[in-house]
Order: C-alpha cells, then sequence, then structure tokens
C-alpha cells in the first residue's frame, strides 16, 4: 500500500523519469535537480515569501473556522433563521475563487487583509456545513431523552449536540485546512508585494520556471503540513471518536 510518505518520492521518480524521456528545456519543465538547486541557493529569499503566505495561511485558517463555527451554531439555534441564512451561503460558496478575488484586493488593499479574507472564504463553508450536519445529526432518542430530564434548549446545544458534533468539525477541517493556501495564493496573484503567489507570478513572466517550481513545492509542502496537523490534534480535540480505518469485523 503506498503509504504518505513515499508518495512525494514516487512523484520525485515519476519527474526524472519525464525529464529523461523527453528531454524537455529546463524553461519549460525543469528537473527537480534543478529546483533543488534554486531553494538551495536562495534560501532566504524563499524562506522570507513563504513567511508571508504561511501567516495568511494561518489566519485565514483561524478567522475562516471561528465564522463557520458560529454560524453553524446559529443555523442549530434558530432553524428558521437558518433556513434563511443558508441558501445565502451556498450562493456565497458557489462564486468563483477568482472571481471575487479582484474585489477583495479593491476593496481590503494590496496587503495582508485581502488574502486573510480570501483564506476564510474558503475555509469557512467546509467548516460550517460539516459541524452543521453533524449537530443536526444528533441521535433522536438521545434528545428526547434529555428533554426527559427537563433539558432547555440552551443545555442540550452546548452539553449534548455540539460536543457529539465535534467530528464533523473536525472532518470539515480537513477538508478545508488543505485548501486554506489557495486562498492566499489566488490573493498574492491578484495583488500583492510579498508571499509565494507573489513570487512565482514574477518568475513566471522572467521564465524562471525553476523559481516557479520551487514556489510549487513549497506550497505542496505546506499543504501536507497542514493535513498532518489536523490529523495529530483530531485525537486530542475529539479523543471519544477514534478512527477505526476502512477495516471491518469478519462476519462468521
Amino acid at each position: 500500500m503506498l503509504t504518505a510518505a513515499a508518495a512525494p518520492l514516487v512523484i520525485l521518480l515519476l519527474w526524472q523519469v519525464a525529464i529523461v524521456l523527453l528531454a524537455p528545456p529546463s524553461y519549460i519543465f525543469p528537473a527537480p535537480a534543478t529546483v533543488f538547486e534554486t531553494l538551495a541557493a536562495k534560501p532566504d529569499h524563499f524562506l522570507k515569501h513563504t513567511l508571508i503566505t504561511l501567516q495568511e495561511i494561518g489566519l485565514g485558517l483561524f478567522f475562516g473556522t471561528i465564522a463557520g463555527v458560529v454560524t453553524a451554531i446559529g443555523v442549530a439555534s434558530f432553524p428558521r433563521t437558518g433556513r434563511l441564512v443558508w441558501p445565502l451561503v451556498l450562493v456565497a460558496q458557489a462564486l468563483p475563487v477568482f472571481a471575487i478575488a479582484p474585489l477583495l484586493v479593491l476593496w481590503f488593499g494590496f496587503g495582508t487583509t485581502s488574502k486573510v479574507v480570501m483564506t476564510s472564504l474558503i475555509i469557512f463553508f467546509p467548516v460550517a456545513s460539516a459541524f452543521a450536519d453533524g449537530i443536526r445529526r444528533t441521535d433522536r432518542d438521545l434528545l428526547d431523552f434529555c428533554a426527559l430530564t427537563d433539558g432547555t434548549h440552551r443545555q442540550i446545544l452546548w452539553r449534548v449536540r455540539l460536543p457529539l458534533a465535534l467530528p464533523g468539525l473536525v472532518s470539515g477541517l480537513r477538508v478545508a485546512a488543505p485548501l486554506a493556501p489557495l486562498g492566499a495564493i489566488v490573493g498574492e496573484w491578484v495583488g500583492a508585494s510579498g508571499g509565494l503567489g507573489f513570487i512565482m507570478l514574477q518568475a513566471n513572466a522572467r521564465m524562471q520556471t525553476a523559481d516557479v517550481f520551487a514556489g510549487l513545492a513549497i506550497l505542496a509542502f505546506l499543504t501536507l503540513a497542514l493535513r498532518a496537523a489536523i490529523d495529530l490534534l483530531s485525537p486530542l480535540l475529539v479523543p471519544w471518536a477514534r478512527e477505526n480505518g476502512f477495516q471491518q469485523q469478519a462476519k462468521p
């Protein structure tokens, strides 16, 4: 079975094989060694812009998660209001990121704010949708039992429904976290003075393809690191909902 650790090595191997077989010009498709040499030649340059993008990703992930959690709780607490709000959320999610990126840069400027807002928007829907679905799927028998104990709506929500919905929140974060770099990079492509998207755009205009691939490699690493961080934190957030994988016990 192909493991997550071996997957990057397989990609590098296939990449090198393609270089050997096709022999494309380096300005079109550089070899892995050329990309690594580029990273090694300008470590401070790439580190500076990586930290800018990482800051945008971190802030966007934080605010997007908070907005998604608050929206999910609001929809669960006020069902009638939720039926009005949720279609608007769906419409907002349907808008392409590239379509609203210029508007966000126009409204919030070329600084960090527009990238954080864009990242938050991408994070928001998977988190809100998964968490709200988890809240709605609370076992009906358990809710009936809580009602028999004279539990108030607020008590049932905070002590029963929300804790049981946390696995849904974690699932939403697993989907959303790898998407976070997308918001930051798109924002940097539209307008920025720093970040991985900015240097990739500049390098592409100068035909410095190795720099573009170096930026892509860093983005791939950040994406995998974000997903790995969520997987590592999951048992701490929801220790009562450990995964059993896809294996099922054999029936006699």
